[in-house]
C-alpha cells in the first residue's frame, strides 16, 4: 500500500490532466459541429413551427448556446499555443500524400535554401544534425490566429444573442394619424415615443405596394426631437430603440351624431380585422346603446357600408362615399374620408452590437482563411539536388505555390 501510495500522482496533477482532457473534448472539431448543427436545427425549428418561438424560450436552448459557446473557446484554447509555436519556430514537413513533392537540381547549402525561402515571404528555421541539414519554412502562419478567431466569434453572436434575449424587450402597437404611443412597456423614466404624421403609399396595377412611406415624428418628454420617413427594411432608430412600420390598413374617418345634433363620435375607426377577405371595423357607441359596424364595400370607388346593430339585432345600414352624410337609425353619420393605421414594432436590442461585431468578425476571419491560406515547407539535399515538401491547408492544393518556389530556388530571386 505504501509503495502505490508514493507513485501515484498528486491530486493536482490528476485534476489538471483531466481538465486537459475534457478541454480537449470540448474543443474537438466534431463536437463544435454537433453543436451548430443542433443550433442551426432549433433555429430553423422555432422559425417554421406555429408555436416554435417557445423553443428559443426553453433551458434546453440556453444550454445549447452554452455548450457551443464552451466548444468554441475550447477549441481556440487548444490551438492557438500550438499555432504560435509553428509560427515562430516552423517544423517539419512529412512527405505525406496530402503534401507536394519537387525536385530542384540546384547544388546550395543551408544558408542559401534558407535566404532563398525568406525571399519567398516564408519565415524559416534551419535543422542541422550530423552533417545533415533541414530547412522549414512558413508562410501565412498567422492565417491559423484568423481561423481560431472565427470560434471568438461564435462565442460574441451567442453572448449578444444572449443579452439581447435576457434584456432586449420588443413591443407592437397601432398608431393612427396624430396618435402617439411609448416606444416600451412604460416603466418610470420612459418618454421615449413615437407620433405618427401621415402613411403615403403608391399601389401598382396588380394591387402590391410599390411604396410605403410613413412619416413619423420621435418625441422625448413630450417634446419633438426628429422627424423621419421609414420604408420596408428602412427602420427608425432613437433612444436605442429599432422602430419598424410592421402592418398597415384603412381606416375610416368619420362624425356620428343624433338626431338632435349631440356628437357621439369624431375620429378615425380603424378596419383592421378582415371578414371574407374584406377589411372590417367596428365602433361601440355606449350612449346610444348600438355598435357601429364597417366594411369597405368597394375599394375601387371607396365606398363604404355601415351598419347600425342594437340589442335586438341590425338596425339599419346604408353606403356612403368620402363626403357622403346619412340617417342610419337613429344617428347621423357623416363620412368624411378614408384614412389609414399603422402598425409599428419597437425593438431595443442591447446585444446588438456584439452580435454583430461577431458576425463581421466571423466573415472576416473566414475570409482570412480561405483566401491567405496557410503553407509548410521543408526543403532537404538529396542525391539529385534539392527536395521540396510542401503543403497546404486541407481545403488548398497549391500546385502555383510549389512552381514559385522551385523558380526561387533554381534562379536565386
Amino acid at each position: 500500500m505504501a509503495a502505490a501510495s508514493a507513485v501515484s500522482p498528486p491530486a493536482a496533477d490528476r485534476l489538471a490532466r483531466a481538465a486537459e482532457r475534457t478541454l480537449r473534448g470540448l474543443g474537438d472539431g466534431r463536437v463544435g459541429l454537433v453543436l451548430l448543427l443542433a443550433t442551426a436545427v432549433a433555429n430553423g425549428a422555432a422559425a417554421l413551427l406555429p408555436a416554435g418561438s417557445r423553443m428559443l424560450d426553453a433551458p434546453l436552448y440556453a444550454v445549447l448556446l452554452g455548450g457551443l459557446a464552451l466548444s468554441a473557446v475550447a477549441a481556440a484554447a487548444v490551438r492557438a499555443p500550438a499555432t504560435w509555436r509553428e509560427w515562430r519556430r516552423p517544423g517539419p514537413v512529412r512527405p505525406r500524400a496530402a503534401a507536394l513533392q519537387a525536385t530542384v537540381a540546384q547544388p546550395l547549402d543551408a544558408g542559401g535554401a534558407e535566404q532563398r525561402l525568406r525571399a519567398a515571404g516564408y519565415r524559416t528555421r534551419s535543422d542541422v544534425a550530423r552533417g545533415r541539414w533541414a530547412v522549414h519554412g512558413v508562410r501565412r502562419g498567422w492565417s491559423r490566429f484568423a481561423g481560431q478567431a472565427s470560434h471568438v466569434a461564435l462565442v460574441l453572436i451567442v453572448i449578444g444573442a444572449a443579452i439581447g434575449a435576457a434584456f432586449g424587450s420588443e413591443t407592437t402597437f397601432a398608431l393612427l394619424p396624430g396618435d402617439q404611443a411609448l416606444l416600451d412597456a412604460p416603466r418610470a423614466g420612459l418618454s421615449s415615443a413615437v407620433r405618427l404624421e401621415s402613411l403615403d403609399a403608391e399601389f401598382g396595377p396588380d394591387g402590391r405596394p410599390r411604396r410605403l412611406d410613413t412619416t413619423v415624428t420621435f418625441l422625448r418628454d413630450g417634446e419633438a426631437v426628429k422627424g423621419e420617413t421609414l420604408r420596408v427594411n428602412q427602420p427608425g432608430a432613437f433612444d436605442g430603440y429599432l422602430v419598424h412600420p410592421w402592418t398597415y390598413g384603412p381606416a375610416a374617418r368619420l362624425r356620428v351624431a343624433t338626431l338632435g345634433g349631440s356628437a357621439l363620435l369624431d375620429a378615425a375607426i380603424p378596419l383592421d380585422a378582415e371578414q371574407g377577405g374584406v377589411p372590417v371595423g367596428s365602433a361601440d357607441l355606449p350612449t346610444a346603446g348600438v355598435t357601429m359596424g364597417l366594411a369597405l364595400a368597394d375599394a375601387s370607388t371607396n365606398e363604404l357600408g355601415v351598419s347600425v346593430v342594437g340589442a335586438g339585432g341590425r338596425v339599419d345600414t346604408a353606403r356612403l362615399r368620402p363626403g357622403d352624410e346619412a340617417r342610419i337609425g337613429d344617428l347621423v353619420v357623416r363620412f368624411d374620408a378614408f384614412d389609414a393605421w399603422v402598425t409599428f414594432m419597437a425593438r431595443r436590442d442591447p446585444g446588438l452590437g456584439l452580435l454583430f461585431s461577431g458576425a463581421a468578425l466571423l466573415c472576416a476571419s473566414l475570409a482570412v482563411t480561405f483566401w491567405l491560406p496557410r503553407r509548410r515547407v521543408t526543403i532537404r539535399p538529396d542525391a539529385t539536388g534539392l527536395r521540396l515538401v510542401l503543403r497546404g491547408e486541407r481545403f488548398d492544393r497549391p500546385d502555383a505555390e510549389l512552381h514559385r518556389l522551385v523558380g526561387r530556388m533554381e534562379a536565386g530571386t
